[in-house]
């Protein structure tokens, strides 16, 4: 049987720098390689992501009429990340710069708050209670 796949995330940003300082105060990770000029990988979560500079309104694939739009976007793809204390890392987030959508839910597996980064990316912060997913498996 073949080794499991290894999932690595890429995400799109108009500015790299800004963008590097953004997920590491935000998420806590830490630099791990840089690719050239243009993209940063970044440590510390389950799977490594990495942040590609790539300008707005280039043209997202050969494949789709679709170009990359940083403002606020919907996608059905996002970033979910587990945290200890959802409050405190609220408001690191948005004094990075993240915009509060929803504030702070409560859920059957815990608590949740709704994001959108500058880049227009949308991402939650989940703090897990005891049960957690179980709450909710089927």
């Amino acid at each position: 049987m073949p080794a499991p796949a290894r999932l690595i995330v890429n995400l799109d940003v108009p500015d790299l720098a800004r963008a590097e300082r953004f997920y590491c105060d935000v998420f806590g990770v830490t630099v791990g390689r840089r690719l050239g000029g243009g993209a940063v990988e970044l440590l510390g979560l389950e799977a490594p992501l990495y942040l590609l500079e790539v300008a707005g309104g280039s043209v997202a694939s050969r494949a789709s009429p679709a170009v990359r739009d940083y403002r606020r976007h919907w996608t059905p793809v996002h970033l979910d990340v587990a945290v200890e204390d959802i409050d405190r890392a609220r408001s690191v987030a948005i004094a990075a710069g993240a915009v509060d959508e929803t504030g702070v839910r409560d859920a059957p597996y815990g608590r949740i708050a709704t994001f959108a980064d500058p880049f227009g990316h949308g991402f939650c912060l989940i703090e897990f209670n005891e049960g957690g997913y179980d709450a909710i498996a089927t």
